[in-house]
């Protein structure tokens, strides 16, 4: 694979990837928070020789610059739209995991003509509660105190319990991705998914499908919660894995891989018809 592209935002620089551009279809994957793009490496693999797929360093993460104190899910929104321009994308899908799922929606909300289709993988649409705010201070009081051990369990807890032996390796090189995020990145990411505006009106009324992955077992994402959101878009299909937590791409990488690429080609399908 091509080695990171770079351009400058806002000037500074957002760092991304960008295969297979001699095909039509389009993906743009956006990691969780504490990666960074080469936790999608696998999928780029697999998918780059009959799509294009396009990740990238969220702002503060991998080699992406921290802005400042707050990056909220707008601002990396239009990042991520600065990095589609640059490499001419007029047209995606865009798959976002956690984190990537709350940038994905802030775009959806701000571009939704960029759009053929929105995957939302263990993410949802509401605001925090002021209890989750709260939490989210308390990690960011954590992060201060401990940032090397605070990745190392919060890696961990990601993943189903029965799951953690036999990809202890897996969550090794995520934790070992992870430990290279920087504190004012990983504090500006916490500050901004606090501040966080309710997307349930987007999701009413985007015009595409979306596609809603979960695990039985996320600690993450309460489980009716994401069900109840994914009766509100249009046209929406619910992926509901047993015994996965929070990185069901890792967890159940050939299913989801598979899924995610069955969904694509759909939306591609849709558009052409449309």
């Amino acid at each position: 694979m091509e080695k990171h592209k770079t351009l400058l935002f806002e000037g500074r620089e957002l760092h991304y990837r960008d295969e297979g551009r001699e095909h039509p279809c389009t993906l743009v994957l956006l990691h969780g928070f504490l990666q960074n793009l080469n936790v999608w490496s696998s999928l780029m693999l697999s998918y780059m020789r009959h799509m294009r797929v396009i990740t990238i360093d969220l702002p503060g993460h991998g080699y992406s610059d921290t802005y400042s104190d707050v990056h909220t899910m707008d601002f990396m929104a239009n990042a991520v739209k600065h990095v589609l321009d640059h490499a001419g994308v007029q047209r995606c899908v865009l798959a976002g995991h956690s984190l990537g799922g709350y940038v994905a929606l802030a775009f959806a909300s701000n571009y939704s003509y960029m759009l053929n289709g929105l995957a939302l993988l263990h993410s949802h649409a509401m605001a925090d509660s002021p209890q989750k705010r709260e939490q989210r201070d308390q990690l960011c009081r954590q992060v201060h105190l401990n940032r090397a051990g605070f990745i190392v369990d919060f890696i961990t807890n990601l993943f189903d319990p029965s799951k953690r032996e036999p990809l202890a390796q897996d969550i090794k090189e995520l934790r070992d991705q992870c430990l290279e995020t920087h504190e004012n990145g990983i504090l500006a990411a916490q500050r901004g998914m606090k501040l966080r505006t309710s997307r349930i009106s987007t999701l009413a009324t985007l015009q595409v499908p979306v596609l809603f992955v979960y695990g039985k077992n996320d600690p993450r994402i309460p489980l009716e919660e994401g069900l109840s959101q994914a009766m509100i878009p249009q046209r929406s299909e619910v992926l509901l894995l047993d015994n996965v937590a929070h990185m069901s791409f890792i967890e159940e990488r050939d299913y989801v891989r598979d899924r995610l690429d069955d969904f694509c080609k759909q939306c591609y399908k849709c558009q052409l018809h449309a």
